[in-house]
Order: structure tokens, then sequence, then C-alpha cells
């Protein structure tokens, strides 16, 4: 298998898992968001007017740097697979920031390459809000355990604004609700499958069906 694939989602949903699973089985390469505690997050989740700006320009340069150097090495790789898009950076920014630190980040954000990486397509994950939540309460990050309901309603209606204008490639989006591809081998090879068909362009099930997977598709 050869490729690009970025796994997407919000907090708690399982990208960064569904990457390691496979790593593990079809030996892709891992780029995981950088692996430094961003020293602001704490206190954004604790005072978020105050801490938006430095948090989301930490991000920001972490987040590029990291991708620059993958594509660096890229070429070296059959088959790539990222936790994140630069894109995001964005959402999360019109999400926390406001007035002149708004357009200051822009500023900044507008002299960067927008995707370093440029993926075959994307994976968003997706699941309800209150199954989001469980999952982030048993994992047990204190900083997410404040994260409201309605911060991750915005953030998922966000994404899906993304996903309306995206132009760079196709995005897929696959319900976890009920799919346990951790613990449950049926679970695991089922998605395998489907995000093999992906990358051998085969379509996916009825967009129809909200259980099922479906697609976005890069506007013209």
């Amino acid at each position: 298998m050869q490729g690009l694939i970025v796994i997407e989602g919000l907090i708690g949903v399982g990208k960064t898992t569904l990457c390691r699973i496979l790593e593990r089985e079809w030996g892709a390469r891992l780029v995981l968001e950088p692996a430094e505690d961003n020293p602001f997050l704490a206190e954004f989740y604790a005072d978020p007017q105050r801490f938006a700006f430095p948090a989301q320009m930490f991000y920001l340069a972490n987040r590029y740097a990291q991708q620059l150097q993958a594509r660096q090495t890229s070429l070296f790789h059959p088959l790539t697979v990222c936790d994140y898009l630069m894109a995001k950076d964005g959402i999360f920014a019109e999400m926390t920031l406001a007035g002149h630190e708004l357009t200051l980040y822009q500023r900044f954000a507008g002299l960067l390459d927008e995707e370093p990486l440029r993926p075959d397509f994307v994976v968003f994950l997706d699941s309800e809000t209150e199954v989001i939540r469980s999952r982030i309460a048993r994992r047990g990050i204190p900083a997410e355990q404040v994260i409201p309901a309605a911060y991750l309603d915005d953030l998922r209606a966000r994404y899906h604004r993304l996903w309306d204008r995206w132009t760079l490639c196709p995005v897929h989006v696959l319900r976890t609700d009920h799919v346990d591809y951790v613990e449950q081998p049926e679970a695991r090879a089922q998605v395998l499958e489907q995000i093999a068909g992906w990358l051998e362009g085969k379509p996916g099930p009825d967009a129809a069906d909200p259980r099922q997977p479906h697609l976005f598709r890069p506007q013209p």
C-alpha cells in the first residue's frame, strides 16, 4: 500500500488509536501531533480568554515545523498516516480567538503553506457528543475533563463546514459510535478493509445511512 492518509476528528474520538493500528497492521509511517505538551493548555481550559492566543500560536508553530520535517522524508515511505491536518489549527483559532488576536494569528498563518503534507484522502472519525465525552472521561487527561458538550458540538459543526469547502482531496466520514476497533478484531478488520478500499479508489457504502462511512467530495 502507498499514499498519505490523514485521520481527523474531535478530541477523544480515536484518531491516534486508529493511526497506531495502521502503523502496526500495514507498516505505515506514523506522524502524530507534536509530543511536547502545550505549556498553555491547562491554563487555556481554565481561562480561555487570557490564554487562547499563546496556546494557539504554540500549536501553529509546532504543527507546521513537524509537517515540514515529515514532508522532507515522506518520499522514502510507501504509506504514511497522520493524525491531523494543518487546517485544524485555523478551526481552533476561529473558535478561541477574536479581534486583534485573531487578525494577528491569521497574518502569521497566511505566511505558511496551507498543507505541507498533501493527503490522498482524509478519514474524519465522528461519534455522538456524549460518546466522545465518555471516552474523554475514560482516558483521564485532566485538562480535557472540563470540556463542555457545547464546545464539542461547535467544533464538529466547524469541521463539517471545512469539509463543505474542502478542495484538496476526498474526505471520508467514518462513524465510530458503536465501532470498537481496539477490542473487537472483526470491527478492526472491517475498518481496515474500508480504508484499504479508499486507497484503491473504491467507492464507500451508501452515504444516506448515517451508520456507514460516506464521502465529502472536494469542490471544483
